[in-house]
């Protein structure tokens, strides 16, 4: 909850980095929304467990993905994957993500750098697979 407050008040007052917007999801365990000024197509959802905050950025799904293509696009994600600066290409069940992970002892300035860097990651992964997707 701290989290959600500490990034709402942060996204109103961006300065040098980008501005966002903070929803949080009621659940099991709470998920932040969190959209991007200019990217708000992406957002990342942010959640809190044990010693980890994960960051998740939902790409597209393997249904999108052109006939054919599906292990040329595997193969090129995971070349890709290690000169992607504090992200990385994960799927879950049908839908490819890219992700981050800090501690839970981060500050709230490495949270933001996490945000901003993987909302940057996704767009660019998105045009650099895009030969991939219908």
């Amino acid at each position: 909850k701290k989290l959600a407050i500490d990034l709402a008040l942060r996204g109103k007052t961006a300065e040098n980095s980008f501005a966002f917007d903070v929803t949080p999801i009621p659940g099991e365990i709470e998920v932040l929304r969190i959209s991007v000024e200019d990217k708000e197509e992406l957002p990342i959802f942010v959640s809190v467990s044990g010693e980890q905050i994960l960051f998740i950025a939902y790409l597209f799904k393997e249904k999108e993905i052109v006939e054919g293509k599906l292990d040329e696009l595997n193969n090129t994600m995971l070349k890709t994957n290690i000169t992607m600066p504090l992200s990385s290409f994960a799927k879950i069940d049908e839908q490819y993500v890219i992700y981050g992970a800090l501690s839970v002892s981060s500050t709230l300035f490495d949270v933001i750098h996490e945000l901003e860097v993987l909302s940057s990651n996704a767009v660019e992964a998105l045009e650099a697979m895009e030969t991939y997707l219908k």
